[in-house]
């Protein structure tokens, strides 16, 4: 027989239940982007693969983003100043609305259902709860082992076992209504509760219970980030932590050491995104093109790789800024759409591997930027179209988890899946972190004139297919948002929004889309 006493061991919150009799409602609400904003790994950071390894709990001994609660609790500026503001701003607040007025329905048992760990967990989101003053009856987190030493294989598993005890236990409740963010456990709460209801109906007389009224809420999912330099720290020391017990011997057999590394997919004078809308507004773009246009206006290339010290030196290093002033359009075959620019003073040096410092406004599905360089003709803009900006050096790139190599280089560290070329000689004077990968296309040695009019050396060289990959340069989306080292695009704060879909604590899988292949030429335009 179930009671309420045995019932309260699902609970991490020490306070009675109320009696059965007294219950005719059961309102249960998802944590994590349900009722929360918690904070999701930001694709703009990591490349797709990485995304993937950071979601599952096999790859950090310490479980990854969703199981180390380190992360939770460096949402907004951490615990110390957000608990004071009670998270202002990482709530869904018509769901807080909707808890509210579950506390006050005398009849409706609240109640607070997440697949986060209970021995990981419970204390903070009681702390993260309590500060907005949101009282539920069960607050319940996935434990070890249930209260009859059940073993979960998921979480949706341990949600429906808690479930099944809630409404067999509350029998006299009417209805039940589930908010939930993830479409997937959506449907397998109406799953669940449809042949829960079968099963009650075929039950032969007397009935432990009636069917009750089943609703599952599916909630628009609230995503967020932290602070981009915060969540990388956080990961740094979620590395750290993996790799002392590696070290220590206290590791799983075959457990690797971690690193953080780099992909960089190109080098350049970073446009701030101020401007991309004036630029943009330069070219007339044929009517019912949307879907096959996309705008771009982000960077003017300096290399489409990460550049050697021997560049970087002498465009200033990264931060450096120059002004340019945009002195004509012109557009390739229909598919894209190119503006000119020069630096401001005309004497102010630079470096661009185009034979014209050019600026990708805009590119149809199917066109390569590289072509930029095959435009004779620009049109002279008018005057009060010759638009002044100041751009900032800075790369575009995107950080990935691997295997820690001792004595790794850092070039050879920007090459995913240890696919090193050659390693050149160490020649502080020439672009020694390139050789036959780069090489131009007229087949001339690779020497560069830091001018206005350098050698351009053909565009097929950065070879990224990563999700992540700012579209001037190869990739998808308009390029803004990006992870830019140096440059504008590496903002602060959190961004809300997106295309997130963060997966189940537990339902992860590799995802490789996103990660560069260098061994393709053609991948990166």
């Amino acid at each position: 027989m179930r009671t309420v006493t045995a019932l309260k061991r699902w609970s991490c919150d020490d306070k009675d239940l109320p009696p059965v009799s007294d219950i005719k409602a059961i309102h249960v609400y998802d944590f994590d982007n349900t009722l929360f904003a918690s904070p999701l790994p930001n694709r703009q950071i990591w490349t797709g693969q990485t995304m993937g390894q950071l979601s599952s709990p096999e790859v950090f001994i310490n479980g990854g983003w969703w199981h180390d609660s380190s992360i939770l609790a460096a949402t907004g500026e951490g615990v110390e100043k957000e608990e004071p503001r009670a998270w202002k701003g990482w709530w869904n607040e018509q769901i807080v609305q909707l808890v509210e007025l579950t506390m006050q329905q005398k009849d409706a048992l609240g109640v607070l259902l997440t697949g986060r760990s209970e021995s990981g967990f419970a204390e903070l989101i009681k702390r993260i709860v309590r500060s907005k003053n949101l009282d539920f009856n069960m607050v319940c987190l996935k434990p070890a082992t249930g209260p009859s030493n059940q073993k979960f294989r998921s979480t949706m598993e341990f949600k429906q076992e808690l479930l099944k005890d809630i409404v067999h236990t509350y029998k006299d409740a009417e209805e039940i209504r589930v908010y939930e963010d993830r479409v997937k456990h959506t449907k397998g709460f109406r799953d669940f509760f449809f042949h829960l209801n079968s099963d009650l109906m075929a039950e032969q007389i007397p009935q432990t219970r009636k069917p009750l009224v089943a609703e599952v809420v599916q909630v628009l999912e609230n995503a967020t980030q932290l602070d981009p330099v915060t969540e990388v720290a956080a990961i740094q020391r979620m590395i750290n932590a993996h790799n002392l017990l590696v070290r220590d011997g206290k590791a799983p057999p075959g457990t690797i050491p971690l690193q953080i590394k780099k992909t960089v997919f190109y080098t350049g004078y970073m446009i701030p995104h101020s401007m991309t809308d004036r630029l943009t507004s330069l070219i007339k773009l044929p009517s019912g093109s949307d879907g096959d246009i996309r705008l771009l206006a982000n960077s003017i290339l300096i290399t489409p790789k990460p550049a050697p010290k021997s560049i970087l030196d002498k465009v200033g290093g990264l931060g450096a800024r120059v002004k340019w002033k945009v002195t004509g359009v012109s557009c390739f075959e229909n598919k894209l759409w190119a503006a000119r620019v020069e630096p401001i003073p005309k004497t102010q040096k630079f470096y661009s591997e185009n034979p014209t410092p050019t600026i990708i406004l805009a590119l149809r599905n199917g066109g390569r930027p590289a072509d930029a360089t095959r435009i004779v003709n620009w049109q002279p803009v008018s005057e009060d179209q010759r638009y002044v900006f100041e751009s900032v050096v800075g790369e575009k790139a995107s950080l990935r988890i691997e295997e820690e190599i001792r004595n790794e280089t850092e070039y050879e560290g920007y090459f995913p899946n240890k696919q090193h070329p050659k390693r050149p000689h160490s020649n502080e004077n020439s672009p020694r972190h390139y050789q036959r990968d780069f090489r131009p296309h007229n087949g001339r040695d690779d020497r560069r004139n830091f001018s206005t009019s350098s050698n351009y050396r053909g565009g097929n060289r950065e070879r990224g297919r990563g999700g992540n990959r700012d579209a001037s340069h190869g990739g998808r989306g308009r390029g803004r948002g990006g992870f830019s080292r140096g440059g504008p695009n590496g903002g602060r704060g959190r961004g809300r929004g997106g295309q997130s879909s963060y997966r189940s604590l537990d339902d992860v899988g590799d995802r490789t889309h996103g990660q560069p292949n260098y061994d393709d030429p053609n991948s990166f335009y």
